[in-house]
């Protein structure tokens, strides 16, 4: 192909499939001064993308961002037809017609006897096979993939996929335009998912199995991924967005390539898409909507009551946190915040006297920015009291221990707490990933042990995971969400297994994530840009693992892997390696990136 023309010429572009994307990707177009060709075949379709563009551009001249000659402008570039014949004019063609493999041939054969040979095909795929289509194609040096995101004119990424037939300047040209468009293009080889939708998706599908398992409602796994991850949406409200039946297909498309069994559909999504169920555009899915394509979700017969009473809980006015690290110290600020008395416990009274001295630190810094007033912060840390000693527990109502991520420690110091602390006392864990039973089975008391696992760090994150064992007596469970609404926190209720729901679902991502750099698909930076701009993560999952610890992450995957047992949960080599090297991320200054030493 011709380098200098491809970049040049870029400058009217047919979209096929004038459905919601596509619609988004041609107002993306026009706003950027591209003549812009809009076809489908239904008629319908066409005349709603042109009033989706007038709606689009008059609010935009509402609020001061275009003038009305520049709307005018915008909505003279677009013009729609019903015949693939219209394309016979444009540089590019971008097809975003349904995710099937038999239509999108067909459109791409008929394009072929249409378009000029130096006409670049763009499919609008993330999960059939770029080199496939490319394959059949009379040109299929031409041939790519341009994956938007939903809304294209919101969603900064694209994703420019190369097949081994693709002429580098073809790439070149849409790379170039995506970066005109003000979009963040990416650069990935052709394979189901990409690479945002290939992390996603896998995450999506583990979300509708645990919640097909009944260990948790939809609503607690929506707010644990939400309030735990900082994720703008919950996976099973995600999935309902998407539409069950292309989060099916798409799920499809990857298993058939990879073979992972993490990839194979969750039976409740071909459960649901069979029963016409696919999410909002059906008014129903995991939720219920008020009416098809709408996003209010209502009522319906899974809708826990708010009214709902859980057995009597028990009375609660003083707790003990053990421990003095990060965690002990950010949950005996949290108690101390909402009234609670404290008797904050190390293993010496000068851990514990550096502890309450690193909350002194944390609540004035609360204060410099004026989250606190110097009173409240005065009287926070006038309820603390610290121990050397677990002996001073012998009152609380509530213990909570934080202390080191191992099991024989934490079993020894729940042998302490069943010794020390009085009758009824509630004794709780704030484990990651242990077993809750197994601390439990450490006392006496067995049916008064429970998991409360927060989040780091305990004073800004909402989340706290209630972790109930086979043992736990009900007004124990009671007594612990009560006491997390007067620490203004969210409870979601969890079984006792391996992650609970946070790490059980955001660890096999990061695993996913390192074996597509191991497998040299895309590169760190790509990924973490990916699946932040794609995805709407915080952090990308490279940025994420720095963060949280390499030796920390491995340590969580480990017990994952051997809870569940499935080949695809076993931690990546990559990890290992790095681990046995001493890179554990931006606490040794070295991990998947590099850090500068403080």
């Amino acid at each position: 192909m011709d380098r200098q023309s491809t970049h040049t010429a870029l400058q009217t572009i047919a979209v096929v499939g004038l459905g919601t994307m596509g619609t988004g990707i041609a107002e993306v177009l026009t706003r950027a001064g591209r003549e812009v060709i809009g076809i489908d075949t239904s008629e319908t379709a066409a005349r709603a993308c042109v009033t989706a563009l007038e709606a689009s551009t008059a609010r935009a001249v509402a609020k001061g961002r275009l003038t009305e000659q520049e709307r005018a402008d915008v909505l003279a570039r677009l013009r729609t037809f019903t015949d693939l014949q219209a394309a016979v004019h444009a540089d590019l063609v971008i097809e975003v017609v349904p995710e099937d493999y038999a239509l999108k041939s067909q459109v791409f054969t008929a394009l072929d006897a249409i378009v000029r040979p130096g006409t670049i095909l763009a499919t609008g795929t993330n999960a059939l096979s770029v080199t496939r289509l490319a394959a059949e194609s009379q040109h299929p040096e031409r041939v790519l993939g341009l994956h938007f995101f939903n809304p294209a004119p919101a969603m900064k990424l694209v994703e420019v996929v190369s097949s081994v037939l693709t002429a580098p300047p073809a790439v070149e040209a849409v790379t170039a335009l995506a970066r005109d468009l003000g979009k963040e293009p990416v650069a990935v080889g052709d394979r189901p998912g990409f690479v945002a939708d290939g992390l996603l998706f896998g995450y999506l599908n583990q979300a509708a199995a645990m919640y097909e398992s009944k260990y948790a409602s939809r609503e607690d796994i929506d707010a644990a991924m939400r309030l735990g991850c900082g994720l703008p949406m919950g996976p099973l409200a995600l999935l309902d967005l998407i539409g069950v039946d292309t989060a099916r297909t798409v799920l499809e498309a990857m298993y058939a390539s990879s073979g992972d069994r993490l990839h194979a559909p969750a039976p409740v999504l071909g459960h649901l898409a069979e029963a016409g169920l696919t999410g909002r555009k059906a008014g129903r899915g995991f939720y219920t909507y008020e009416a098809p394509g709408s996003a209010v979700v209502v009522r319906d017969a899974q809708t826990p009551l708010d009214d709902a009473r859980l057995a009597e809980g028990r009375p609660v006015s003083s707790v003990g946190v053990a421990g003095s690290g990060t965690m002990a110290s950010g949950i005996a600020q949290v108690f101390a915040q909402a009234g609670f008395d404290v008797v904050l416990a190390a293993r010496s009274q000068e851990k514990a006297d550096a502890a309450k001295a690193a909350i002194a630190t944390s609540l004035h810094r609360a204060v410099a920015k004026g989250r606190l007033t110097e009173e409240a912060a005065a009287q926070t840390l006038a309820r603390i009291t610290p121990a050397g000693s677990l002996e001073a527990f012998a009152e609380v109502d509530l213990a909570v221990e934080a202390v080191a991520e191992d099991l024989a420690v934490k079993q020894e110091l729940f042998q302490t707490l069943d010794k020390v602390c009085k009758p009824g006392a509630v004794l709780a864990t704030t484990t990651s990933s242990l077993p809750v039973v197994a601390c439990a089975r450490a006392t006496s008391r067995p049916q008064d042990v429970i998991g409360m696992h927060f989040f780091n760090p305990a004073p800004a994150m909402k989340l706290v995971e209630v972790v109930r064992t086979v043992l736990t007596a009900d007004d124990v469970h009671a007594t612990v969400r009560e006491v997390c609404t007067r620490i203004r926190k969210h409870p979601v209720d969890c079984g006792d297994r391996a992650g609970f729901i946070v790490n059980a679902l955001l660890f096999p991502y990061l695993n996913n994530a390192i074996k597509m750099v191991e497998q040299h698909y895309a590169s760190l930076d790509d990924i973490d840009a990916a699946m932040k701009l794609g995805g709407g993560y915080p952090m990308g999952p490279f940025e994420l693992l720095d963060v949280v610890g390499l030796d920390v992450s491995l340590a969580i995957e480990k017990v994952l892997h051997k809870e569940f047992r499935d080949p695809g949960l076993a931690p990546s080599p990559l990890l290992e390696h790095l681990v046995a090297a001493g890179c554990l991320g931006r606490k040794t200054g070295r991990g998947f990136r590099e850090y500068a030493r403080r």
